[in-house]
């Protein structure tokens, strides 16, 4: 499985480095000296500093767009989860229908304790429904984040289960497009004239099958007959008839599909509401702010010290 599809592994692993650098130039070997630990946990920090700022800000920033008349773009849309039609996903611990699985598994070492064996997660695309349309959400290279976690233990090992459930509450945060009518969805709507011209005659044979209903229509003089001219108007409303459908039905097969943005702003689906999503970028731009301080200051203290 791709790196991509796991969870953000620059976010998770900054703290980890940041605490392993901080405990570097907090206890130094022996003539080692400080201010090169010290000097990388300022940049850390002020990396991870503007990069959960600037998380944060497209997750408040970025308004609520409705599927049916989204722009193409970065953009934010909030719905429902639906599973594609006939392509169920299955739980991999207990076999439910699900839109999206995160499974980590541990394993018991002899001390006791538990250790990554595998961390892995579903690719499968499912759709997201706002009332207005629905559109293709492809999880891949996205951050999820999610609230449902199911912990089982069996045989030595556990099992923490991440998911995301049919009729769920989603929000998606990433590049929105419009790929156009789907591969035969039209079934032969838009195939060329010659098609136009059969379906035509179809209508007009249907139309007439209902005789009175053709006279109510289109007898203008209140003969009884469909002249030339009279047949004329009914073959033009006819075909105005069709034109309208095939549009109708041409709007109906747009694919719409939101993924990864092409410029590596945050690709984000989560069941959380927005607010909290910003609230918890903040808090890590707090954490890294922090580091980014004290490492300026312990610098500024070695440098009146003269050991940089």
């Amino acid at each position: 499985m791709s790196p991509l599809l796991l969870r953000d592994r620059l976010g998770l692993s900054l703290p980890g480095l940041q605490f392993a650098l901080l405990a570097w130039a907090l206890h130094p070997e022996l003539g080692r000296p400080a201010w090169p630990p010290l000097t990388l946990l300022l940049c850390s920090a002020l990396f991870g500093f503007w990069r959960s700022l600037r998380q944060a800000r497209l997750v408040d920033d970025t308004p609520t767009a409705r599927i049916a008349s989204a722009a193409q773009g970065y953009a934010e849309l909030r719905g429902r989860g639906q599973p594609l039609a006939g392509l169920p996903l299955l739980s991999p611990l207990n076999g439910l229908p699900v839109l999206w699985w995160r499974l980590l598994t541990e394993k018991q070492n002899e001390k006791g304790k538990w250790q990554q064996e595998s961390l892995e997660q579903s690719q499968a695309s499912f759709l997201l429904d706002d009332g207005s349309g629905s559109c293709l959400v492809d999880p891949e290279a996205a951050e999820i984040l999610v609230q449902r976690r199911e912990v089982t233990e069996r045989d030595g090992r556990r099992y923490t289960l991440w998911t995301l459930l049919p009729h769920d509450p989603v929000y998606v945060l990433g590049d929105f497009r419009t790929l156009g009518p789907l591969d035969g969805a039209l079934d032969g709507a838009l195939d060329g004239p010659i098609s136009e011209s059969r379906r035509l005659a179809e209508l007009l044979e249907h139309w007439k099958a209902d005789q009175a209903g053709l006279l109510a229509r289109f007898d203008l003089d209140g003969n009884r007959e469909i002249d030339l001219k009279e047949w004329e108007l009914a073959r033009h409303q006819a075909r105005q008839q069709l034109r309208q459908q095939q549009a109708e039905v041409a709007a109906a097969a747009e694919l719409h599909v939101v993924g990864a943005a092409s410029d590596g702003r945050l690709f984000l689906i989560s069941d959380l509401e927005p607010e909290k999503i910003a609230r918890r970028f903040k808090l890590w731009a707090g954490f890294h702010l922090l580091l980014l301080l004290g490492s300026a200051a312990a610098l500024g203290h070695l440098v009146q010290l003269g050991q940089l």
